[in-house]
């Protein structure tokens, strides 16, 4: 499909459901000076003729996006951090009836139709949202739970599920994570046992983000005891059914605003059609997944750094320590140069994946150094900004305590930091062999 067919059908599909029409328009709006809400921008907005993979469709799809996180999102982020919860149906209602839960999804299923780039171009915008718990619930959402479906799965799975996921009428969570198998995917135990037509499901999932809210989940489960990356399927699974126990909403480190769930499944019966794709496949449908997931994450983060160096200049050049801005130490104004250009090369890195996964290409080994990065990037460039805003750091009042916390996920969830480096190891040839 052309980008402009694509562009088409996206202000058609929002016109329709009259909310937040997109306006044609060249550039990113300009940020706020309040360094509260929105920094100063460091440079003069980028426009489609400055950008190696967005036009002025893409553009217009953050713009119109960003309208939605000013009115309906950040004004909250706050109460719902304290809350330990955001309401998430209506957010992704909101979020959905606009378009943004389905941008490279199918047109038939509610999509726009539109390519990955899109979705990229989303995730950055998302990375406006004052705290990450949020804009991760809606990647689950987005990019984690619905890609194998929308690519493998049947009409009538797409239909009841994928549909409403993307209209917003229902919140997915992803079940692959256990208690013993983390980002060792291959070793987890949850089992569903074919009986006649149906799947009967026991076993446990772990640190499922939006558990406590999902309609559904895309569950990961052993089908049948053959090789480990052969023997798993994904299973789509009404949250309502007997036997599903919401164990706990589990207390974290940082992501407040974000539920994440223990959830149990003891004889849980859930039809066979409700497999996606072939049974035996779910490894390799995760692993596509994960993809997608990973550059997702990088996209997002990386808004929120660029906020956090420019809040900081901010900050710095407002606040003075020994009769001086504190930006006019060399250290500090040498180390938010340091980390800017850290930031400008890991931007270059996913726009060269995000641009190769749209024509076709496996971007594995890409994605999984972009997501290294990433994670480094986010704790390194969070302890260094924390730093210089001294003791307003410690406290609770500014973005980047909020993100200090918050980004430290980044080198844990989808895949740890250690896997990602046996992934590159992997296809530069290095691992020793079996």
């Amino acid at each position: 499909m052309a980008l402009r067919e694509g562009a088409l059908r996206l202000n058609l599909l929002v016109s329709s459901r009259n909310l937040y029409k997109f306006n044609s328009f060249i550039g990113v709006r300009s940020l706020s000076e309040n360094v509260s809400s929105k920094p100063e921008s460091s440079s003069a907005p980028e426009t489609a003729a400055d950008h190696l993979i967005y036009t002025q469709e893409h553009f217009a799809l953050k713009e119109s996006l960003r309208k939605i996180i000013d009115q309906e999102i950040n004004p909250h982020v706050d109460q719902w951090e304290a809350e330990g919860k955001f309401p998430a149906h209506k957010v992704f209602k909101i979020l959905g009836s606009a378009g943004f839960l389905g941008v490279n999804k199918p047109v038939e299923y509610g999509g726009l139709g539109l390519d990955f780039s899109y979705s990229v171009a989303v995730s950055e915008e998302l990375g406006n949202i004052r705290c990450g718990g949020v804009p991760m619930a809606i990647g689950v959402q987005t990019d984690m739970t619905t890609p194998a479906l929308a690519r493998f799965g049947s009409a009538e799975l797409k239909k009841e599920y994928l549909l409403p996921s993307i209209m917003g009428d229902k919140v997915a969570c992803l079940g692959v994570s256990e208690v013993g198998a983390g980002s060792d995917v291959s070793s987890i135990m949850t089992k569903a046992v074919r009986k006649g037509e149906e799947y009967v499901i026991n076993g446990g999932k772990m640190w499922t983000t939006n558990g406590t809210q999902a309609d559904w989940m895309c569950l990961l489960a052993n089908t049948s005891d053959g090789p480990p990356h052969r023997n798993k399927s994904l299973i789509c699974v009404p949250m309502n059914l007997p036997g599903i126990h919401i164990a706990r909403k589990i207390d974290k480190l940082g992501m407040w605003s974000s539920d994440t769930a223990e959830v149990f499944f003891d004889d849980v019966h859930v039809p066979c059609k409700n497999i996606i794709g072939q049974e035996g496949m779910g490894f390799t449908y995760q692993m596509l997944q994960f993809q997608e997931e990973r550059l997702w994450a990088v996209a997002n983060i990386l808004t929120t750094m660029d906020i956090i160096i420019q809040e900081t200049i901010q900050y710095t050049r407002q606040r003075k320590i020994f009769k001086q801005p504190v930006l006019h130490h060399q250290a500090v104004h040498f180390r938010l140069a340091e980390l800017q250009t850290e930031v400008e090369l890991l931007r270059s890195l996913l726009h060269r994946a995000t641009a190769l996964y749209i024509k076709g290409n496996d971007v594995t080994k890409l994605a999984s150094m972009a997501k290294l990065k990433g994670g480094r990037l986010a704790r390194e460039l969070s302890d260094s900004c924390l730093q210089f805003w001294g003791g307003m750091g410690f406290t609770s009042d500014v973005l980047v305590s909020r993100f200090y916390r918050d980004s430290r996920l980044m080198s844990i969830g989808a895949g740890a930091d250690e896997v990602m480096l046996g992934i590159i190891s992997k296809y530069m040839d290095t691992l020793p062999k079996k």
